[in-house]
């Protein structure tokens, strides 16, 4: 009976109106972020636009490694709809509207335009994901934020394999700039959202000047020891599947592979692979701690990578990229739930949103500025040797992670 009434208590909780609100808010922040990476690299490089250029358009998701710059300003001021609902639908509205503004831009006639509201999209989308993470741990009861997290990968991944996946199929039954007008059309799922979800209750201890906003999180946090070795240790520990990452989809359209090819396999593979690594990673996490399972998914996530070479000798070969993406996305998902539960557990409950986007915009570096000059990289010494070099530059992180105490990762 006990066992029951667990289950439905479990049950009740996850269909509750809160883990619904959850999961909206992730889907409307997983829609943006690849609508200025996959999605406009593949519609770039089938305009002709060389690898170089593509590999620079990664600075315009410089937004996402610098959003604890203004994460301050979040914490300590509010808007008319509240705290958190204000900035929410402020960055939500302008989204739509730059997204749609993206659609009408074209990479060979317009493409300063296109950076401009590729940079737009990329601002606003961090923002949101800043101000949904604070009121994720907010507006959930303690004893929820875990179920919370994965309902919000959930929803951040299905608005991802919308914006990838599914922008792919359309592409090539419509045009680019139709498909992007149907994506800022569904970042109203967000809007909607925002204006029937409560406004979470304040906390007690709310900065009470611009200059605590800003101090007192980063004062605490350097107070830690190892703070230094743990940045590093953020920046390196995905650097070389990250860098990877940053090139696949050129990659593809050079191996041959269609829009469709790519979108159904790529994403449609990619995502439940990574929904169940995440799954795989969680009860991992619980069996064996967070340090040896950041030791093993580090691991795998260096050998999913070495799977690209095999690929570029196979060439276009659905099979081959069916194997591939699959492994990728399992290693990347188990990896991605062993780092989350570590920054997680390094950020102090008073300061959460700030220190939360200190740490996530320290990941996001790779993805931004360090995969801007891969287009020239992979360029010059071919595809093969890119991802050998991106397998091998997996090691410094996992080096980093030998200097933690065992204290600091469980």
């Amino acid at each position: 009976m006990s066992g029951f009434n667990f289950l439905r208590q479990s049950t009740t909780i996850l269909f509750s109106p809160r883990m619904l609100v959850t999961f909206a808010m992730g889907f409307s922040c997983g829609l943006p972020l690849l609508l200025t990476i996959s999605l406009l690299q593949i519609w770039m490089r089938q305009a002709g636009v060389n690898l170089e250029t593509i590999g620079l358009m990664a600075l315009v998701g410089l937004p996402y490694t610098l959003k604890f710059v203004w994460a301050p300003l979040l914490d300590r001021y509010s808007l008319p709809l509240g705290r958190r609902r204000g900035w929410l639908i402020l960055s939500q509205i302008t989204l739509l509207l730059c997204i749609g503004g993206l659609g009408y831009s074209d990479p060979i006639n317009h493409p300063y335009r296109m950076a401009l509201f590729a940079l737009a999209v990329a601002f606003f989308s961090a923002t949101q994901d800043a101000v949904v993470d604070a009121y994720r741990r907010e507006a959930l009861p303690e004893n929820e934020l875990g179920l919370g997290s994965t309902v919000y990968v959930y929803g951040y991944r299905i608005g991802m394999l919308l914006a990838s996946g599914g922008g792919l199929i359309l592409a090539d039954q419509l045009s680019f700039p139709v498909v992007y007008l149907i994506m800022a059309a569904a970042m109203s799922v967000g809007i909607i959202t925002t204006l029937l979800a409560p406004e979470p209750e304040a906390a007690q201890d709310l900065p009470k000047t611009l200059m605590d906003a800003v101090v007192k999180p980063f004062a605490e946090f350097f107070k830690t020891d190892q703070a230094l070795l743990m940045l590093l240790f953020v920046l390196f520990y995905k650097l070389g599947d990250t860098l990877a990452s940053a090139m696949t989809a050129p990659f593809y359209v050079d191996m041959g592979f269609s829009a469709t090819e790519i979108g159904l396999t790529v994403k449609l593979y990619g995502f439940w692979a990574t929904i169940i690594g995440a799954l795989i990673g969680a009860g991992v996490i619980l069996k064996i701690g967070i340090r040896p399972s950041l030791w093993a998914f580090g691991i795998l996530q260096m050998l999913s990578t070495a799977g690209f070479m095999l690929l570029a000798v196979a060439g276009h070969s659905l099979p081959t990229l069916a194997l591939v993406i699959t492994f990728e996305n399992l290693a990347a998902g188990m990896g991605t739930a062993a780092f989350l539960a570590f920054m997680a557990s390094l950020t102090d409950k008073r300061f959460t949103a700030t220190q939360f986007a200190l740490l996530t915009s320290i990941m996001g570096v790779p993805r931004v500025i360090l995969s801007a000059p891969t287009g020239y990289l992979a360029a010059d010494i071919g595809w093969f040797n890119y991802f050998l070099f991106c397998t091998l530059i997996a090691l410094p992180g996992l080096w980093l992670l030998r200097k933690f105490n065992p204290q600091t990762t469980n």
